[in-house]
C-alpha cells in the first residue's frame, strides 16, 4: 500500500497542572526537513524528537509544534533583570530619537526575548516521558493520514498506468499497418521517379528492410510494457516507502515513450503517443506525493 507524504497529525495530554499539544503538518519533500518549534525546556530532547519523527514518517517537509502549557499553577520562572534594563534603554533612547509615545513599556519589555525564562532549565523524565508519548500519538495519528491519501494516490496511479497499457496495445495494432503502407510509399515513389521495371528486386528488399528496422519500435513498446509491468509489481510491494524508485520507473516509461513517438512516423500512432504523454505527466505528479 501507498503512503502520501501529506497529512496532519495533532495529540494532546495532561498531567496535574501540565498540557501538553503537539501538532504535525507534513507536505512533500524529496528528502526530511523538518521545522520545529518547542518550549526551550525541550532543547535537550531536541535530537530525541527529530529522531523518533524520521523513523516514523522518513521523508517530506514537516512543520512541528509542541506547546508545554500550564493550566492553574505556573512554573516559576526568573526575570532577567539587566537584560530588561539594557532593553528599556535601548527602546527609550530609539523612542526619543523619532519622538514616539513610550506607552506601556513594562508591557514590552515582559514579551522580549530571554526576559523571562523558566527558573529550571531542565525537564523532569517523567515530563519528557509525557512528551514523548503525545508526540508519538501525534505522528500516529499524522501517518493514518498518509495512510488514506495513499490509497488514493494508487488508484489514480493504478489507472493511469492500465490506461497507457491499453494505449500500447492500440499502438501494437497500428504499427504492422504503418509498415506496409511506408512500403507502399516508398515502392511507389521508385516507380515514379525510377521506373518499376528498372527497379532491382532484390536489392530493393534488402533497402526496405534495412529501412523498415530504423524505424521498428517493436522493442520500445516491449521495452514499454515490461516498465509498466514493473510498476504495478512496485504497487503492490509491502515497503511504504517507494515513491523515488516509482519515479524512477516513470522515467524509463517516459523515455520509450517519446523514442516510439519519434522513430514511429505515423500520425495515427502519434495520437495515442499523446495521450500515453498526457497519462504520463499526471501520474509524475502523482508520484511526487509519495512517501
Amino acid at each position: 500500500m501507498l503512503k502520501s507524504m501529506t497529512g496532519f497529525g495533532r495529540a494532546e495530554s495532561a498531567r496535574g497542572e501540565t498540557s501538553i499539544v503537539v501538532e504535525i503538518k507534513s507536505l512533500n519533500g524529496k528528502q526530511f526537513e523538518v521545522n520545529l518549534k518547542f518550549s526551550p525546556l525541550l532543547k535537550p530532547y531536541e535530537f530525541d524528537i527529530r529522531s523518533l519523527m524520521q523513523q516514523t514518517l522518513q521523508r517530506g517537509t514537516l512543520d512541528a509544534t509542541i506547546n508545554i502549557r500550564q493550566n492553574g499553577a505556573t512554573r516559576p520562572v526568573v526575570i532577567n533583570t539587566d537584560l530588561a534594563k539594557y532593553y528599556y534603554q535601548s527602546i527609550t533612547t530609539l523612542a526619543n530619537e523619532l519622538d514616539l509615545p513610550q506607552g506601556d513599556m513594562l508591557n514590552v519589555l515582559m514579551k522580549l526575548p530571554e526576559v523571562v525564562s523558566p527558573a529550571s532549565e531542565q525537564m523532569a523524565e517523567e515530563e519528557w516521558k509525557d512528551v514523548e508519548n503525545t508526540l508519538k500519538a501525534a505522528l500516529s495519528d499524522l501517518d493514518v493520514h498518509r495512510q488514506d491519501e495513499g490509497l488514493m494516490l494508487q488508484a489514480d496511479l493504478q489507472q493511469r498506468i492500465e490506461n497507457i497499457d491499453a494505449y500500447t496495445l492500440k499502438v501494437k495494432e497500428l504499427d504492422p499497418l504503418r509498415k506496409d503502407r511506408i512500403r507502399q510509399r516508398l515502392e511507389g515513389l521508385l516507380a515514379e521517379h525510377v521506373g518499376k521495371e528498372n527497379v532491382d528486386a532484390n536489392r530493393l528488399e534488402q533497402e526496405l528492410i534495412f529501412y523498415l528496422e530504423k524505424l521498428d519500435i517493436s522493442e520500445e513498446l516491449s521495452r514499454l510494457e515490461n516498465h509498466l509491468r514493473y510498476f504495478k509489481e512496485i504497487l503492490k510491494d509491502a515497503d511504504a516507502a517507494k515513491g523515488k524508485k516509482l519515479g524512477f520507473v516513470l522515467q524509463e516509461i517516459g523515455r520509450e515513450i517519446n523514442t516510439t513517438g519519434s522513430k514511429a512516423n505515423d500520425a495515427g500512432i502519434q495520437q495515442w503517443v499523446v495521450l500515453m504523454k498526457d497519462e504520463l505527466e499526471k501520474a509524475k505528479e502523482q508520484v511526487l506525493n509519495v512517501l
